[in-house]
């Protein structure tokens, strides 16, 4: 019998579908909704998103989706209903996008903005982050519900019920969503694709904060690569100043094991780019956690005659003043993602260093054609590279460009498709 993988196998091979998450294949592209054109209102929409605060990566992804619906579906109305949006981030959030609602998150705000959305659309996490808020609309509402730019693993029966009754799920890379049609995804080909993190479309910008920021340590546009470094394990414990428990003292055993191994190789770029160019770098964090981090693996251990030219940001920043600051840079590289996938939605090149403890969301950067900008952590070889590729990029920033350019119009040919799919089931939740 013909499986799904095998179905999907054999239209790669018949050429109608491509080998990175389908990119040839453009019949997703949803001709606008008879039903919707008849609507007396838009869709009202309920965006469960928001997932925490500590990173500036989690807090990305909430303002790109939010930009996508604004730009695609300029009549929705959006709801958001947050796990957390602390720390300034709602107020960022209000001021970049007035009209959004954030529900009240108790049972009767619960309730209520069930009861007044046609639609719930799961915003772009690591896993389907909150599927028990998404089983809870299904039981109680009926109504339907999507799940956009997700990275997944192993997924549990639970998870796959969901998503099987999905009106569409995006994946944010294609191992993703191969592992998930291998293990019991049965939606049809059309709604599941590949589909950016919402977070390559975030605008959010603090342009006079990074301006100050940069006048006071001596960068200027363009002369400056950004650098950001991680522990393996996201020391949560430190973030939040609290002692470790035993589990977690394992992990900083095994974080404190691995770090010089995986800086190592950003230390050697950064000091072939400031030994071969006039460019500059910038040290800067992605968490909280990365601050103390960057100083001690990086800084410190750096050539005496390299130091002069790298800036230490000695504080964690927002969101919108981090952006702005990386729109200034010739490109950034280190252990993180959304740092990248910011530059890279904002037309800045960005490399990425990863390993396996950070799930499978680094392989989109083989999805939107950036895989020589990917480096596998755990392999030597790979870690080779790194400094070299950097060191390109810094030489030859035209180049740089017109390639993260290219992978920016595949992102953007993916959000139109996916965000065409969102309008229409969006609209057919409209009452009748």
């Amino acid at each position: 019998m013909l499986n799904r993988r095998n179905f999907l196998e054999a239209l790669v091979a018949a050429g109608l579908v491509s080998q990175l998450g389908w990119r040839s294949a453009d019949t997703d592209e949803i001709a606008p909704s008879r039903a919707g054109a008849a609507a007396k209102r838009g869709p009202r929409i309920l965006l469960r998103s928001s997932w925490q605060t500590v990173n500036i990566g989690d807090v990305a992804h909430t303002p790109g989706v939010l930009a996508l619906i604004e730009e695609h579906i300029p009549d929705a109305e959006v709801q958001l209903w947050p796990s957390s949006i602390a720390d300034g981030v709602e107020e960022m959030l209000r001021a970049r996008f007035p009209n959004l609602t954030v529900i009240d998150r108790t049972a009767a705000g619960i309730r209520a903005a069930f009861a007044y959305n046609d639609f719930l659309l799961h915003g772009s996490g690591p896993y389907l982050v909150a599927a028990d808020d998404v089983a809870r609309w299904r039981a109680e509402t009926g109504k339907p519900y999507g799940v956009y730019g997700i990275t997944l693993g192993d997924p549990d029966q639970k998870t796959l019920d969901i998503l099987n009754d999905a009106k569409f799920v995006f994946f944010r890379d294609t191992v993703s969503m191969n592992n998930a049609l291998d293990k019991g995804l049965n939606q049809p080909v059309p709604t599941v694709r590949f589909g950016p993190d919402g977070a390559f479309a975030t605008d959010l910008a603090d342009t006079p904060a990074a301006d100050a920021f940069l006048r006071a340590n001596g960068l200027e546009t363009g002369t400056f690569l950004c650098c950001i470094p991680r522990y393996r394990v996201t020391p949560y414990w430190e973030i939040y100043n609290r002692e470790p428990t035993e589990s977690e003292k394992a992990s900083d055993a095994y974080n404190q094991r691995m770090k010089e191994q995986d800086h190592a190789p950003l230390r050697a770029a950064i000091t072939a780019v400031v030994r071969q160019t006039d460019m500059k770098i910038l040290i800067c964090p992605e968490d909280r956690s990365q601050v103390r981090l960057g100083k001690e693996i990086l800084l410190d251990k750096l050539p005496a005659d390299v130091k002069p030219q790298v800036v230490w940001r000695d504080s964690f920043w927002s969101l919108d003043e981090a952006r702005s600051t990386y729109l200034r840079s010739a490109g950034l590289f280190g252990h993180e993602m959304h740092s990248p996938i910011m530059c890279v939605g904002s037309e800045i090149p960005a490399v990425v260093c990863r390993w396996r403890q950070q799930t499978t969301k680094g392989f989109m950067w083989r999805d939107i054609g950036l895989g020589d900008w990917l480096f596998d952590m755990d392999d030597e070889g790979s870690r080779a590279g790194i400094a070299p590729a950097v060191l390109a990029i810094a030489k030859n920033p035209a180049a740089a460009k017109a390639k993260t350019q290219a992978a920016l119009a595949y992102v953007r040919q993916r959000q139109r498709a996916t965000m065409a799919k969102v309008a229409k089931e969006a609209r057919l939740g409209i009452p009748a």
